[in-house]
């Protein structure tokens, strides 16, 4: 896999770890795609970060940037107090065609601020959604939107499918990806005002839409594309992360109480790092802000560089397949 004519730029001061774990993703990144990556943030820093690697063969660029967004920052400093942050000017290498994505780990709310304003929605679409894979029995589902919009109109909701099914589709290709709509029962009937519209329309839809799902039908894989609105969608996505973390938690404590069931670990090791990779959220770095007119990744606090490297990667598969322009082709088709 060789992607030399993609440029990535990656947010290096973002994320939980900071420069070190960016650089480190960034350089794997490179070294395993060939991609073309600009590192924005504190040069000195990321200099030095950069000098610990052997970099022959990679192509990795720094551009400066003065500012860092931190967590505890409201989401208009990157546009306001800080417009020379890390998250702004690599989301202004996008903007100009410098980069084709951006990338970062830093505060969701002003990367998403940043997209909004200085890339803009893509035409036709309302409202952009966070968008997270989730892994399931029967392979992945894909919840939208996980935090982007906490109040929507039941037209945002059908959009979100839209979005989701292209997505899905395009990256994972499944051919008629099953869309279902989050709500409190299977029955057409069931669920709250914005829920019951949202049915209306996603029925009359040329989607492949099954009809309402509970929470228990994404873990299932009942679904490919589960729509709610951000606020029920993040909360989907924390109980996901903190059931992960409980049970990995529980087979360690459980094994400790038998003293022999050590022996049997050898065994047991391939099935359980298997099952480790299906639920690792580095598996696939980072959550695609649909609906942008550019392509924005945005990372989990935590993540580790396998994760960075992913969300690298994975921002050169989306730029590769022009899931924007898919979308922006589907939307159009639904325009009254």
């Amino acid at each position: 896999m060789n992607r030399k004519n993609i440029t990535i730029a990656l947010d290096a001061m973002g994320g939980d770890h900071g420069v070190s774990t960016n650089v480190e993703g960034a350089v794997m990144a490179s070294k395993k795609s060939g991609l073309k990556i600009i590192l924005t943030g504190d040069e000195t820093l990321i200099r030095k970060e950069l000098g610990r690697y052997k970099l022959k063969g990679t192509d990795i660029a720094i551009q400066p940037a003065t500012e860092v967004i931190t967590m505890h920052d409201a989401p208009s400093a990157v546009l306001r107090q800080k417009k020379d942050s890390s998250i702004g000017v690599a989301v202004n290498l996008v903007a100009n065609g410098t980069a084709q994505a951006a990338v970062s780990a830093g505060n969701s709310g002003a990367i998403m601020a940043a997209a909004l304003l200085t890339l803009k929605p893509l035409q036709y679409v309302n409202r952009p959604a966070i968008t997270t894979v989730f892994p399931t029995l029967k392979g992945i589902c894909v919840v939208l939107d996980v935090g982007a919009n906490v109040n929507c109109k039941p037209k945002n909701l059908l959009q979100f499918a839209i979005m989701g099914n292209i997505y899905v589709k395009e990256i994972f290709g499944v051919e008629s990806p099953k869309v279902g709509l989050v709500s409190i029962g299977e029955e057409k009937s069931k669920g709250n005002e914005l829920t019951l519209q949202a049915y209306e329309l996603l029925e009359a839809s040329n989607l492949n839409f099954i009809g309402n799902i509970e929470g228990r039908d994404i873990p299932q894989g009942n679904v490919d594309v589960a729509v709610c609105d951000g606020f029920v969608g993040n909360v989907i996505l924390k109980l996901g992360e903190g059931i992960a973390e409980m049970l990995f938690k529980l087979m360690k404590s459980e094994v400790k109480k038998y003293p022999l069931a050590i022996f049997s670990l050898p065994f047991l090791w391939g099935a359980l790092n298997d099952l480790r990779k299906r639920v690792d959220y580095t598996e696939y770095g980072g959550a695609p802000l649909l609906g942008i007119n550019g392509t924005c990744i945005i990372c989990h606090g935590g993540s580790n560089s396998k994760a960075i490297m992913n969300a690298l990667i994975n921002a050169a598969g989306f730029v590769e397949k022009d899931v924007n322009s898919k979308i922006s082709k589907e939307m159009e088709k639904f325009q009254n």
